[in-house]
């Protein structure tokens, strides 16, 4: 089965799925959930001119995300949060943390994002919608 189009949901739609892979790392732009009914989901950022949004960091193991329904799927956004980073040179900035926990133990991705101010830095849940 292939995926085609995407559109945008909460990420809290993660609450009670069973993951059976997650795929994306620091320094990715995207991360790819699949449940164990077939469906995928990317969290990600559409890059564009003058900004930069990436992941900065995984706190805890994803594999304690697989075979264990989802019991947390948070997303906390911090505009303008300044944390010790090195190289900060923009106008804008945005920390956006999803916050995810089986019985098996918890994760937390931190996105970083920068601009000139005038681009976003938010980062995107989709579905990935299958196609025949």
């Amino acid at each position: 089965m292939s995926y085609g189009d995407e559109y945008d949901i909460e990420f809290s739609t993660l609450l009670g799925k069973t993951l059976t892979s997650v795929t994306g790392s620091k320094g990715d732009d995207e991360m790819i959930f699949t449940t164990s009914d077939g469906e995928r989901y990317k969290l990600y950022h559409e890059q564009d001119c003058c900004e930069n949004v990436q992941i900065e960091d995984v706190t805890g193991y994803l594999q304690d995300l697989i075979g264990e329904p989802i019991l947390v799927a948070e997303e906390v956004v911090n505009p303008d949060y300044i944390v010790p980073h090195e190289d900060i040179d923009c106008e804008s900035i945005t920390w956006t943390f999803y916050k995810l926990a089986t019985r098996k133990g918890y994760v937390d991705i931190r996105w970083f994002g920068e601009s000139n101010g005038y681009y976003s830095e938010s980062v995107d849940f989709c579905k990935l919608k299958p196609t025949k």
